[in-house]
C-alpha cells in the first residue's frame, strides 16, 4: 500500500479525534441529560451532520452501491423516498416528540399507552439493535475497509476469516470508546466532521470513476459512455424482478422509510437533543436536502463499478471497495478510508448509544431500580454498552456469505419497523386506542413478519406477494386491528399530550416552504429518469 495512503488515513482520523476531544472535554456527561441528550443543546448543523452520518455508514455506501451494481438507479428509492419521510418527521412527529421532553421513543409510548407497551418496545429495540444492527454495521465496515486499504497486503494476514475478525474488533473497540466515554455531543461533533469528509470523498469517487470510464477523457465523456453502454441501469422505475419494484414505493418501502426517519431511536435521538423546535426542524429538513444528493455517491458509483467490473467476476458488495481502491489517488484513498472509518464509527456509536439509553432509562431505571440516581444510570449504561459491544463484535463475522448486504438489512429491519411505526402513529393520531391494542400490534406484527420470512412452511406467501407489499399489508391490518379494539374497548379517558416545557416550541418560519420544495424535488428526480 502506498505510504501516502497510510499517512493521509492516520492524519484525518487523528484530526477528527483531536477536534472532537477539544470541543467536548469540558462537557458534563455525568448526568443523563448531558450524556444521552447533549444537554439539549444541539443546533441544526450538528443535528443534520449527525443524522446524515448515523445513516451514512458502510451498510449504505457498500450495500446500496452493491444493490445499484445489480439493479441500477431504481435502488435510489431508499435515498429519495427518505426525503419525504424527513418532511413528515419535521412537520408532524418532531413537534410532538419535543413537546413531551422524552429521551427515548418508548418513553412516549409509556405516556400514551402505559409501562407495558414501553417495556415491550424497549425489548424489541434492544434485541434488534444487538442482533441485527450493530453486527451488520461492523461487518459491512470491515468488508469495505478491506477493499479500500488493501488490508491483506498492509497487515500480511492472508486468511480472509482472520482478517475479518481483526478488522471488526479494532473498529468495534474504537467505536465503543467514542460512544461510551463521550456521550451524545461527542458523537454529534465527530459525525459532523466525518460527514464533511465523507461527502467530499463520495463526490471525488464519482469524479474519478467517471474519468476512468472515459479512459481519461473527462467526467462528461464518462457519463455519456456510462449511460449509453448501460441504459437499463438508468431507469428510476424498478421492475418486478428487481429488489425495489416501483409499486413497492407506496407500500413497504414508504413505511420502512417513515419508521427509520420518524421513529427509529438510533436516528431520532439526536433530534431529541435539539436546542429548540426550530433548530430541530431546520436540522431534519437540511438532512432531507442533503439526501437528495444521495444517488450521486450511493448509487452512481455502483453503476460505474458494474461498467468496469461486471465481466471480471467482482461480487456486488465488494465492487465499491474495489472502485475506491482503483480510481482514487493514494493520498485521497487514505483520506476517504479515514472518513469511511468515521462513518462506521458514527453508525456504531449512535446505535450503541441508543441501545444503552434504551436499557438504562427504559429498563434499568423504569423497572429494575426506580430510585437509581442519574450518575448510577450513566454508569450502568456504560457497563451495558461494553457487554453489548463485545457481543456485536462476536456476532458480526457470522454474517459472511449474505448475498446482498443491504437487502438482508432491510428484510431484517421490516420485522420490527412495521409494528412499532403502527403503534406510534396510532398513539399520536388517536386518543382512545387502549394499551392492549398497542401490545397486541407489537407482538402479532413482529411474529407474523418473522414467521413468514423465516419459517419455510409459511415463506410461500412471498411467492404470491412481494415482500414489501406483504409488510405494507401487515401494517394496514395492524392499524385496522388497533382501530377496531379502540372502538370496542376504548380507554376510559381520552389521552391528552402535555407540554412539559423542556425547550422553546416555536416552529421555524421557513419549515413549510422548505418542506414543499423538497417534495417537488423528489418528484422531479423521478420524472427525470423515467
Amino acid at each position: 500500500m502506498h505510504a501516502l495512503t497510510l499517512v493521509s488515513f492516520v492524519f484525518f482520523t487523528g484530526l477528527v479525534a483531536a477536534l472532537t476531544w477539544w470541543w467536548t472535554h469540558r462537557d458534563d456527561t455525568s448526568h443523563s441529560t448531558g450524556y444521552f441528550l447533549a444537554g439539549r443543546s444541539l443546533t441544526f448543523p450538528l443535528i443534520a451532520g449527525s443524522l446524515l452520518m448515523t445513516n451514512l455508514s458502510t451498510e449504505q455506501m457498500v450495500g446500496l452501491n452493491g444493490a445499484a451494481f445489480t439493479d441500477g438507479l431504481s435502488v435510489m428509492a431508499w435515498e429519495v423516498m427518505a426525503v419525504l419521510a424527513m418532511v413528515v418527521m419535521a412537520m408532524f412527529f418532531l413537534p410532538r416528540f419535543l413537546k413531551s421532553g422524552i429521551t427515548t421513543l418508548p418513553e412516549l409510548l409509556a405516556l400514551r399507552y402505559g409501562r407495558s407497551t414501553e417495556l415491550i418496545t424497549n425489548l424489541i429495540f434492544l434485541f434488534a439493535y444487538a442482533v441485527i444492527l450493530l453486527p451488520i454495521i461492523l461487518y459491512s465496515g470491515a468488508i469495505g475497509l478491506q477493499g479500500m486499504l488493501d488490508l491483506p497486503s498492509l497487515t500480511g494476514i492472508s486468511s480472509p476469516n482472520a482478517l475479518l475478525w481483526m478488522t471488526i474488533w479494532v473498529v468495534g473497540i474504537i467505536g465503543a470508546i467514542y460512544a461510551l466515554f463521550g456521550g451524545m455531543r461527542s458523537i454529534a461533533i465527530s459525525d459532523t466532521l466525518n460527514g464533511v469528509g465523507l461527502l467530499i470523498g463520495g463526490m471525488l469517487i464519482v469524479y474519478f470513476g467517471l474519468d476512468a470510464v472515459s479512459d481519461g477523457q473527462g467526467v462528461m465523456a464518462g457519463w455519456d459512455t456510462l449511460t449509453a453502454a448501460n441504459p437499463e441501469k438508468f431507469n428510476s422505475m424498478g421492475g418486478e424482478d428487481q429488489s425495489v419494484p416501483f409499486s413497492t414505493l407506496f407500500t413497504g418501502v414508504m413505511i420502512i422509510n417513515f419508521f427509520y426517519w420518524c421513529t427509529n431511536q438510533q436516528i431520532i435521538q439526536r433530534t431529541f437533543a435539539a436546542k429548540t423546535l426550530a433548530e430541530g426542524q431546520k436540522g431534519v429538513l437540511l438532512t432531507g436536502a442533503l439526501k437528495l444528493l444521495g444517488p450521486l455517491y450511493l448509487v452512481i458509483p455502483g453503476i460505474i463499478a458494474y461498467h468496469l467490473y461486471a465481466s471480471s467476476g467482482v461480487k456486488a458488495d465488494s465492487a465499491y471497495g474495489q472502485l475506491v481502491f482503483d480510481v482514487l489517488p493514494a493520498p485521497l484513498t487514505g483520506f476517504f478510508a479515514a472518513a469511511m472509518v468515521g462513518a462506521i464509527l458514527s453508525s456504531f456509536n449512535s446505535a450503541l448509544n441508543a441501545t444503552t439509553t434504551l436499557f438504562s432509562t427504559g429498563i434499568y431505571k423504569a423497572h429494575l431500580r426506580r430510585d437509581a440516581s442519574d450518575e448510577e444510570v450513566v454508569k450502568v449504561s456504560k457497563g451495558f454498552g461494553w457487554v453489548l459491544a463485545i457481543a456485536s463484535m462476536t456476532l458480526a463475522p457470522l454474517l459472511a456469505g449474505q448475498e446482498s448486504l443491504f437487502g438482508y438489512l432491510q428484510k431484517m429491519n421490516a420485522i420490527y419497523f412495521i409494528p412499532i411505526f403502527a403503534v406510534v402513529l396510532m398513539g399520536l393520531l388517536t386518543r382512545r386506542v387502549p394499551t392492549i391494542a398497542a401490545n397486541l400490534a407489537l407482538l402479532i406484527g413482529c411474529s407474523v413478519i418473522g414467521v413468514v420470512y423465516f419459517v419455510p412452511a409459511f415463506s410461500g406467501v412471498l411467492d404470491v406477494i412481494h415482500e414489501f407489499h406483504f409488510v405494507g399489508l401487515v401494517f394496514v391490518l395492524l392499524i385496522a386491528m388497533m382501530l377496531i379494539i379502540g372502538k370496542l374497548a376504548p380507554r376510559d379517558e381520552p389521552w391528552i399530550q402535555q407540554d412539559v416545557g423542556a425547550i422553546d416550541m416555536t416552529p421555524w418560519k421557513g419549515a413549510k416552504v422548505c418542506a414543499l420544495l423538497l417534495v417537488v424535488l423528489v418528484i422531479a428526480i423521478y420524472l427525470a429518469f423515467i
